[in-house]
């Protein structure tokens, strides 16, 4: 992330949410052995053990290697062992990938729905009436984390763009480091409000039903890429890279691939491009004026 993304990004945290201690650089773990090492960050279904042992076994038998999933509490965490190239790839969101896309090349974009895009949904919970973000001002508001696109960066520039200053728009804040968290918590009543990824919510509503049915949808932000698969810049054009980017393109011809895709309740890979991610640019852009 260059440095005055950084800086102006430190402020809002300090100042909106109070969460310096959550911006220090963590410790990076390396991986060991002849693997693909694949990252992975604390979404919808990473706890999921079918689907990790599908998805691990589909990549192994493609990619004809042992294949690791690293997986971390936070997406700086991933998006970190990427950069000093402790991964060869990772499914990171597209506004973390942006930030550091001088270092970080696309390799795939999911296809939900029949579209390489996906919108952030701003909740509360059930039975409430409010109508936009301007009738959730002074709630608890529950964040995913302050990486994610959906469950954080939408939110404040929304609120930048109703002419407001972020800190103190909510009466609290807090980050759950999940999307599903943030829905548990909305519907538990932990939290008034919350900023969720629109494909975990409608996933969940699929196979949690009782967790999204606790909570309302507000609002839908514009449709933006969906939340990709990178690896390092340095390793773009290498076998491992080009063997997997074949792989996942080629994913929904395969019927263990496509067993895969199913539990992601996704519909495939396709190469993706970088316009795609222009309404996150922007985003980032409006957060950056505001300071």
């Amino acid at each position: 992330m260059d440095r005055p993304r950084q800086s102006a990004r430190r402020k809002l945290l300090r100042g909106f949410l109070g969460v310096a201690a959550g911006l220090a650089a963590p410790a990076i773990v390396r991986a060991e052995g002849p693997t693909f090492r694949f990252g992975l960050t604390p979404v919808f279904l990473n706890t999921d053990a079918e689907l990790l042992a599908r998805l691990r076994g589909w990549l192994e038998g493609t990619l004809g290697r042992s294949v690791r999933f690293v997986q971390r509490r936070t997406y700086r965490e991933i998006t970190n062992l990427a950069l000093v190239g402790d991964l060869d790839a990772a499914w990171i969101c597209g506004y973390p990938w942006l930030a550091n896309r001088a270092a970080l090349a696309l390799v795939a974009v999911p296809l939900w729905r029949g579209r390489p895009l996906y919108r952030s949904y701003l909740i509360e919970r059930a039975g409430g009436a409010a109508e936009d973000l301007s009738d959730l001002r002074g709630t608890t508001h529950a964040f995913s984390d302050p990486d994610s696109n959906s469950g954080f960066l939408v939110t404040v520039s929304d609120i930048i763009s109703l002419g407001h200053e972020p800190e103190g728009y909510f009466s609290r804040t807090f980050f759950t480091y999940g999307h599903r968290n943030v829905v548990r918590a909305v519907g538990s009543g932990l939290a008034q409000s919350g900023s969720v990824d629109g494909y975990v919510w409608e996933a969940l509503a699929a196979t949690e039903p009782d967790l999204p049915a606790a909570t309302r949808i507000v609002a839908r932000s514009e449709w933006m890429g969906h939340p990709p698969v990178v690896c390092p810049r340095a390793r773009e054009g290498t076998s491992e890279i080009t063997a997997l980017r074949r792989a996942l393109l080629s994913m929904s011809d395969d019927p263990d691939g496509r067993a895969a895709l199913g539990l992601l309740q996704l519909d495939g890979f396709v190469p993706g491009r970088e316009n795609l991610f222009d309404p996150i640019a922007r985003r980032m852009a409006l957060l950056d004026r505001a300071e």
